[in-house]
């Protein structure tokens, strides 16, 4: 298949790689621009895996919190203007403080907010403000105690990035401080028997291939693999991730001298995984010369 230039530089900046590498890969790969990421870590060449979870959608995340439960939503909206919009903030909030009565989107979307469902609100407002928006997920915790804490936030309790903590002893002061490290460094997972199984086979698969590439003796190589493994796991697990605080402990290790038990976390990030179609500059000058 035909490889474009757009993907080529979507390629580049996703991995670091130079611009004939980065061609290859998706040679390689058909155009699989998560496969290319995959060839290039293999062939040495992607100086850093950055998978994609690019804010390609705007909107605000939403966190709750009522005794010993949270909940955190993201409505969307087409623009950041109607996410500053005081009217569209009113809403996400009567949205949020809905989501601690249900237990998915689904249901949330049925909810009563003021007399009408939140999908009837959301409709209303729409005709409104004249641009489009969607309730895309929400997610709930329950724990002894939970934080919150909100990233780039437009009002109260709403932002870019919301985070839930719970956990059992401690205090808040402490759990905030584990909600801001979550916000930064966006751990997969609270443990390694948290991970999906899926995910770390993948990057297990992908380390065999770099140290097969080696050149190395098997026996080396296994050696190699379980250290590299030990490595993703504990940076990519929230309790054994260095502690932006302190970065001489671990989360887990700084929890302990806290008092505390994390026993959970949620991350939402506004717009988190979407992405949309992008035209060329010249092409959008193009179909407008063109009416």
């Amino acid at each position: 298949m035909a490889i474009t230039a757009a993907q080529v530089k979507e390629l580049r900046e996703a991995t670091g790689a130079g611009m004939m590498d980065a061609k290859k890969a998706l040679t390689e790969t058909d155009g699989d621009m998560e496969a290319a990421v995959d060839w290039l870590r293999t062939k040495g060449l992607a100086k850093a895996a950055k998978k994609s979870g690019r804010t390609a959608a705007e909107g605000l995340v939403a966190v709750v919190v009522d005794g010993g439960k949270g909940v955190a939503i993201e409505v969307n909206s087409e623009t950041d203007f109607v996410a500053k919009n005081a009217e569209f903030q009113t809403m996400v909030a009567g949205i949020a403080k809905a989501a601690l009565g249900v237990d998915d989107v689904e249901a949330l979307k049925a909810a009563d907010l003021d007399g009408k469902t939140v999908e009837a609100t959301l409709t209303d407002k729409i005709a409104t403000i004249g641009e489009n928006m969607s309730l895309r997920r929400m997610a709930s915790i329950e724990g002894e105690t939970i934080v919150s804490y909100v990233h780039n936030a437009a009002t109260d309790g709403m932002g870019k990035i919301g985070v839930l903590v719970a956990m059992t002893g401690g205090d808040e002061a402490f759990g905030k401080q584990v909600a801001m490290h979550i916000a930064a460094v966006n751990p997969a997972a609270l443990s390694e028997a948290d991970m999906d199984a899926a995910v770390v086979e993948k990057e297990r698969q992908v380390q065999i291939d770099i140290a097969r590439e080696s050149g190395k003796p098997e026996q080396v190589i296994e050696k190699m693999i379980e250290g590299r493994m030990k490595k993703f796991v504990a940076e990519s697990t929230l309790l054994n991730q260095a502690f932006v605080i302190n970065p001489d402990l671990t989360v887990g290790a700084a929890a302990k001298e806290a008092g505390a038990e994390i026993t959970g976390f949620i991350r939402l990030e506004v717009g988190e995984g979407i992405e949309v179609e992008k035209e060329d500059f010249a092409a959008e000058v193009a179909k407008a010369a063109q009416g």
